[in-house]
Parts: structure tokens; sequence; C-alpha cells
């Protein structure tokens, strides 16, 4: 294991949402071109934990250890809800519980890419069609957690293209609001150790975004440029005037009614770079000291999101799990 921590070596590894039942969320995202790299089960405690990403041979992280990837997503499974009438997921996009917005994949031909979704049955919150914005869509999966889809291409240019190659597709990012624009960028900034990417505002709708992430291997962007076939940005969106409102907050996920749970970042040395998050005064969800799992620490943003901090295997003499 690394003696030291250096940001240059974090990932964002992945995003966890929980699921209602695996197997109609399996083939949803399995529809999209994800791969299912990993299941962990716990049936002890009574739940199971899917790992999908894209792994084609022209995909970013293809081949790689599962905490050595970027731009995964995390299904997390809790016996029986399957069977429960009563039991929802909280998608994030409802009032008053809204804070995860999206994770969001890009594609090579938008147009074919959402024909194609819609011809296997699934749903959407905004086809291409809807709207003003015609260069974007969301589908919605299973437990209706929006799922963003991008062209990798101009909307011009992909019009008419009646195929689309999932080998191509990246996932691209996840969507959180925030409340205060400043103290969040600042903390994944000087915290977390994130690049600030680009940045798009929307002053007559009342909203920035703000699109970060980890150079590594997939190297630097010019700010402001495209960041399209990028995998595991983090989106921030900042509806302007939240900052001021006394008692205002976003929901994290994980009080009822639960849906999204944390995004994830892998590490160089879990030990130091825990030792360096308490140096810069984090607040905790759980220690690597806390609790019976000693291989992972929750850090809290600014608006009480979860952050898994887990160790890359590739600097790791063993596995985590």
């Amino acid at each position: 294991m690394a003696s030291t921590t250096d940001v240059k070596n974090f990932k964002l590894n992945h995003t966890m949402i929980r699921v209602k039942d695996p197997k109609e969320s399996v083939k949803f995202y399995n529809h999209l071109g994800l791969s299912l790299l990993k299941k962990l089960s716990f049936p002890d405690a009574k739940f199971d934990l899917y790992f999908l990403g894209y792994d084609a041979p022209g995909a970013v992280s293809h081949g790689k250890n599962l905490w050595d990837r970027e731009g995964l997503i995390e299904l997390t499974h809790n016996y029986g809800t399957e069977n429960d009438p009563e039991y929802k997921i909280n998608n994030g996009n409802v009032e008053p519980y809204r804070g995860f917005g999206h994770t969001c994949i890009s594609v090579d031909n938008i147009q074919a890419a959402c024909q194609r979704i819609e011809d296997a049955g699934y749903k959407f919150q905004k086809k291409l069609t809807d709207g003003k914005m015609r260069h974007i869509a969301f589908a919605l999966d299973p437990d209706g957690y929006w799922v963003e889809i991008i062209g990798q291409k101009p909307v011009e240019e992909t019009e008419g293209v009646r195929e689309t190659d999932l080998g191509t597709y990246r996932m691209n990012h996840t969507m959180i609001r925030v409340k205060d624009a400043e103290r969040s960028l600042e903390f994944y900034r000087e915290v977390m150790g994130m690049k600030l990417f680009r940045t798009h505002e929307a002053k007559e709708a009342g909203f920035n975004l703000y699109f970060l992430g980890y150079e590594g291997e997939q190297g630097a962007v010019v700010e402001g440029g495209d960041t399209a076939k990028r995998e595991g940005l983090l989106e921030l969106t900042w509806n302007y005037g939240t900052e001021k409102e006394e008692g205002f907050s976003y929901h994290d996920g994980n009080k009822g009614p639960q849906g999204f749970g944390h995004i994830c970042v892998s590490v160089d040395s879990l030990e130091k770079a825990c030792e360096r998050f308490e140096g810069l005064g984090v607040s905790w969800k759980k220690r690597l000291t806390d609790g019976r799992m000693k291989n992972v620490a929750f850090v809290l943003d600014p608006d009480g999101y979860w952050i898994e901090i887990v160790q890359n295997e590739r600097f790791a003499d063993k596995a985590n799990f």
C-alpha cells in the first residue's frame, strides 16, 4: 500500500443507488450497455450490491480492477423490497425530497440511442423532442431514477443516423444539487482534490452547473472544453439564492424516504487519505475505526451527502472485498 497519498491518484469510482428489484434494474442498465462487473452478497445483513460499468474494449476503464475504475453504478438491494407493494424509491427529484438529480451517459448518436431505449419499452422523463433543449433526454430506470442522455457529437451531425454502438458509451457524470456553490466548490477542489473542468451559467433560468473530476489517466481538460467523452465526473447544480435561505437543505438520500446513497472515491492509501481528510477538518459519517467495516470510511460534504472512501487495489497488497 502507498506510504503517502496524492490526490492525483484519486478516482470518482461509483455512485450508489438503492433499487427495489435488482433483476429489473440490472436488465435496464445492461440495455444501456453497462456490464455487471461484480456482485457482493451479504446474506447475514440481508442485502446485495451490484457493480456495473462500461467494459467494452474501447471503454475508459476496460479490464481494470473494480476500485481502479471511474463511472461505475452500484445498485443496492435490500432483500424483500421486490415483493413489497408499499416500497418505493425516492428518485431525488420530487419535493420535499430533492437532492440527488441523475446519472448521465454520453452516447455516439443520440437520436438512435434514444430510439433504441424507447423501442425496448422504457419510459422517458424528457424526450429529445420535448421542450426547448433538443440536445438532451432523460430516460427513467425501473425505479424512476433519471438517466440523462447526451451526445458525444453535435446533435445536428447525428440527425438521421439510425445506428448506435454501445461500445462507445460512457458513464459521464452524476448530478447533485448544492445549497452554496462556493462552499461546495471549495470542498470538492481543496478537500477532495477534484479539478473544475467546466461551468455552465444559465442566468435567465437562475442556476449554474459545475462539472468536476479527476484528471488521472484521462488527462487534463482545457477549462470550458468538451467533457462528453469522459467518465466519472461530478455535476453540481446550484440554484441561485439557496445559499441565503435560512434552514434550507437538500435531502441526502439516506434519510427516509431513501434512494441515492453516496458517491465513492477510491484512493491510493486509505489510511493516509483519511489522515489527510482529518487534518483538513472534514465532517465524518464513519471513520475507518468506527464499526466492523475497517476498510471503508464516509466523509460528509457541505450538504451532508455521503462520500465513501475506499482503497484502490492497484496501490494495495490485497483486494477490499
